[in-house]
């Protein structure tokens, strides 16, 4: 019988040892370990969430597009270049000119809204809000789910009006815009109802008969005041982490790109619509400053997420702090990207490239400053000077002429080159080496400024310490490959939002990444902390505060809350004779000391002792 045993067995082993061995099984072996570390909660919520989304039909939409949103050459207008960055037409008063910055086509014009105006969609919004917090996590992913899968089925006619609207090219749409905006849509859907669970608190010996946790509760009314660099995903994002948290959200679009708004809050609506919600729980306003102060200071509006320059995010702050309006402020950044002398320069060249250049260089993290170790700073120079001078500029839809086929795109602020101008001939000026461009584009009529390459540059140049936020390449190189010297020039500059640091030892990239005071960073990887929408995003110092994205950024939405509850019924907190009131003047100071040591003497001595205290004094 022994034998006949152990020959099963044998057999049993036999017949699985294929499966056991293979990457599955092994994953599988590896998990059963781990598996009482995951909550019954947990466990509960991963497949309730399955059925949801498996027996949940999720509605379809349909937004009508006008034929300048449908149509790359749907535009009529003709191009006018004496209209550049002109937002005001004294003959259209109490209206916003849109353009076209790289065709310098007239778009149309919105509203240049009153405080007013603000307030009255302040308060529509709150008052829809008092519905919608009383929605459920499942009613609010479907509103969630039925604005992705309109996204998803209309990919290209979001990255036109994108394109159209901010002059970039539609793959830098796809990128920035929609992929970042379908991924955070899919890390709420499937990461937030837990994120925004009671937080149950450990309470300590003396509350032991309490239950003490944490509750996040939706504000009321968040205000957003969004910049022009990512029309859709700047004006999505935050209705996304709002809408999921329970709140009423009012979008600020930036005057330079308030002309796809519309589109972007039509899809919105037309999916609250459809799910049987109250649209007005989500409100656009467009106008100048006076629009983004009233924003602020509209007692309707209970907080406040500003992303812009650190100037304007300083107003913000200051009309914020006359009601004690609490202020998210992401105030961009001079991100360092840093090429230690151990790479492969063909390996790294790509993501300089797509640091500096994407979205023109106008991205809150994108690469400001590349720190090139000395031994390999010429052969870099070499390397990427050919790719700099091939990127393609030019309109990037198929009208007006053009086939749409570039790298590079407008600017979609034609002071702002202006700026970029003074940074670049300053730091020629010290000393800099200009490889290339350092100009407008002279051969195209819009707002186009060359891609541009910069060596040389030292901290003494205003471009080392100042945000550019357009298509130029920074070199500073770093003297005798010192790490200790480069992490000194990376942060002598007040910003800190993002940083990278590329090593063929992962471990000389952490220990050069942990010196850099920065929000977030990336070791052998640029752009991928906002893809990964589970980590907060946010800077220090000239950057800003505080965060979105994360836990931590849908649980800024909410007023936290900390509750304390009976966890055994009956059994309650009493007040002893001796410390209530009236307090007995002999017993109740040597009753208190002796509480004291009972809780907090590590001396066993000691708490056997205050138990006798209690006692005599009791």
């Amino acid at each position: 019988m022994a034998d006949s045993g152990n020959g099963s067995d044998g057999t049993f082993a036999s017949a699985f040892a294929p499966f056991l061995t293979s990457d599955i099984g092994v994953m599988i072996l590896l998990a059963i370990p781990l598996l009482h570390l995951v909550s019954k909660w947990e466990v509960r919520h991963s497949i309730s969430l399955l059925l949801e989304f498996a027996t949940t039909k999720v509605p379809t939409i349909d937004v009508k597009m006008t034929q300048a949103e449908s149509d790359d050459d749907g535009v009529a207008s003709k191009p006018d270049p004496t209209k550049k960055g002109e937002l005001r037409d004294p003959d259209r008063k109490g209206m916003v000119q849109c353009y076209d910055p790289s065709t310098l086509q007239r778009l149309g014009e919105v509203p240049a809204m009153t405080k007013d105006d603000v307030d009255a969609l302040c308060a529509k919004a709150a008052k829809a809000q008092k519905s919608w917090s009383k929605t459920t996590y499942a009613q609010r992913r479907l509103v969630l789910r039925t604005i992705q899968k309109y996204i998803v089925n209309h990919v290209e006619d979001i990255c036109r009006v994108c394109t159209r609207d901010s002059g970039k090219p539609k793959v830098d749409a796809l990128l920035g815009e929609v992929m970042t905006t379908c991924e955070k849509i899919r890390t709420i859907n499937a990461n937030g109802e837990d994120w925004l669970q009671r937080q149950y608190r450990p309470t300590g010996p003396m509350m032991m008969h309490k239950r003490a946790y944490v509750e996040y509760i939706p504000f009321g009314v968040l205000g957003v005041i969004a910049p022009w660099n990512y029309p859709f995903h700047n004006m999505l994002n935050h209705i996304i982490s709002g809408l999921f948290s329970g709140n009423a959200v009012v979008s600020k679009a930036s005057e330079h790109t308030s002309w796809s708004s519309d589109y972007f809050g039509r899809i919105v609506r037309a999916a609250l619509v459809e799910c049987g919600h109250d649209p007005d729980v989500v409100q656009t306003v467009t106008g100048f400053g006076e629009a983004g102060a009233a924003l602020v200071n509209s007692s309707f509006v209970d907080k406040i997420i500003f992303t812009g320059s650190p100037g304007v995010g300083r107003l913000v702050m200051e009309g914020a702090a006359k009601n004690l309006k609490p202020v998210i402020l992401e105030l961009g950044g001079k991100d360092p990207m840093v090429f230690c002398d151990d790479v492969k320069i063909k390996d790294v060249v790509p993501w300089a490239m797509r640091g500096c250049f994407q979205n023109c260089g106008q991205n809150c993290c994108g690469v400001e400053r590349l720190f090139v170790y000395e031994s390999i700073v010429t052969e870099f120079i070499d390397t990427i000077l050919p790719r700099v001078k091939e990127l393609r500029q030019g309109i990037p839809l198929k009208t007006c002429g053009s086939d749409g086929d570039v790298d590079c795109g407008a600017m979609v602020m034609d002071s702002q080159m202006d700026h970029i101008q003074e940074l670049v001939d300053d730091a020629v000026a010290k000393g800099a080496v200009l490889h290339c461009g350092g100009k407008r584009n002279e051969k195209l009529q819009g707002q186009f400024y060359i891609p541009t390459l910069l060596s040389g540059v030292t901290a003494d140049m205003r471009i080392s310490t100042e945000e550019v936020f357009g298509p130029i390449m920074c070199i500073v190189t770093v003297p005798n490959d010192d790490d200790k010297k480069c992490v000194e020039l990376i942060n002598s500059c007040s910003f800190g939002l993002g940083s990278s640091v590329y090593s063929a030892s992962q471990k000389r990239g952490m220990a050069i990444g942990s010196q850099i005071r920065s929000g977030m960073f990336t070791v052998n990887d640029f752009g991928v902390n906002y893809l990964i929408q589970s980590l907060p995003f946010g800077g220090v110092g000239e950057s800003g505060f505080d965060r979105f994205a994360g836990p931590e950024g849908l649980r800024a939405c909410c007023l936290e809350r900390s509750i304390v509850e009976d966890r055994i019924p009956g059994v309650r907190t009493t007040i002893p004779p001796p410390i209530d009131y009236p307090i007995d003047i002999t017993k109740g100071l040597p009753f208190g000391d002796s509480l004291i040591n009972l809780f907090y003497n590590e001396s066993l001595l000691g708490k056997v002792m205050a138990i006798f205290g209690l006692i005599k004094n009791s």
